[in-house]
């Protein structure tokens, strides 16, 4: 396989339930050994690229494929290069946590000393190994989900897709699991994250695919995404009204009196700033403090999707 292949590769994917169109001609490129995330409202259709790229669900038309293996023609290939954790822990509560392993061994066909030193390896791995011999249904929210990790693991894919891999877990637990997929990129694994946390995408993501409508509607960097939203400014903060009102004639922008603050245009670049301090020096105008705020991936969500974000439960993917 070449190292220029992409991960995953989609052209002009479309899907369609009935009269209601779900994927409208997705385009999506993933590098290997990065994190993709792909956000939406709820329906903007990642669930359901999701379960094409893991052929649980046969595209309408365009194209799909795992590192060169087209999830149509070569469905047996791309099962054995992909693994999927979904949005809800997928263990099997009436077996022990290493026989969850075992089990995931046996249907990936590994060999059973294989599958044994596997599943040893990643109970260590994920901190599991003085709970190998307990049912999940004793696990805390963060176990199950290290669990269901690991057992997307057993048969060493080289790209994993997280569908949701946080949702329910408090923020310790999902920092925690942050950790993991970190270290799994470190190991070379590709990872398509999908997520209703933006701060999950902002910490996690080298690309994100901003989904709306079955469409993508932006993709880039983090930092790229962002300066594609006006509205970053920098806060001044006041000793006193006339301080205030000196910086407004000066500087011009938008006055919070109660807070002694002012709020003026800009990215916070060292120069601009560096121009900003120098006029107000020169105007005799004393600061007391500077605060610079530029848009997040909040703002994005909002500016490209063109409504709120949506609070009903996520879209749900089966394992």
């Amino acid at each position: 396989m070449s190292t220029t292949t992409p991960a995953v590769a989609l052209r002009g994917l479309r899907k369609s339930y009935g009269e209601t169109v779900v994927l409208d001609g997705v385009d999506l490129t993933v590098a290997p050994g990065t994190v993709h995330a792909l956000l939406g409202p709820n329906g903007a259709g990642k669930t359901t690229t999701v379960n094409i790229l893991t052929t649980l669900l046969a595209p309408d038309g365009g194209t799909a494929a795992v590192l060169g293996h087209d999830v149509l023609r070569e469905p047996r290939l791309v099962r054995a290069c992909i693994g999927l954790t979904g949005q809800f822990a997928a263990v099997d509560d009436l077996l022990t946590a290493e026989e969850n392993l075992v089990l995931i061994g046996r249907l990936h066909h590994l060999p059973p000393a294989e599958t044994r030193r596997r599943a040893t390896e990643l109970l260590e791995r994920f901190d599991l190994a003085d709970v190998a011999g307990a049912r999940p249904s004793t696990f805390s929210g963060g176990m199950r989900r290290r669990l269901d990790l690991a057992m997307g693991l057993v048969g060493r894919p080289s790209v994993l897709v997280l569908d949701e891999p946080t949702t329910g877990l408090d923020p310790r637990s999902r920092r925690a699991t942050w950790d993991v997929v970190r270290d799994l990129v470190a190991d070379g694994v590709t990872v398509l994250l999908t997520t209703q946390y933006l701060e999950e995408a902002d910490q996690l993501a080298d690309r994100i695919s901003l989904l709306d409508g079955g469409r993508v509607v932006a993709d880039g960097t983090p930092a790229e995404l962002k300066r594609l939203v006006p509205g970053g400014h920098v806060r001044l903060t006041f000793p006193d009204e006339s301080a205030l009102d000196g910086a407004l004639h000066a500087l011009g922008g938008e006055p919070d009196r109660e807070a002694l603050a002012l709020d003026v245009p800009g990215t916070g670049d060292v120069t601009a700033l560096r121009t900003l301090l120098d006029r107000l020096d020169t105007a005799g105008v004393a600061v007391d403090d500077l605060s610079i705020r530029t848009p997040d991936l909040d703002d994005v969500f909002l500016a490209l999707t063109g409504g709120p974000r949506r609070t009903d439960q996520p879209e749900e993917a089966s394992r």
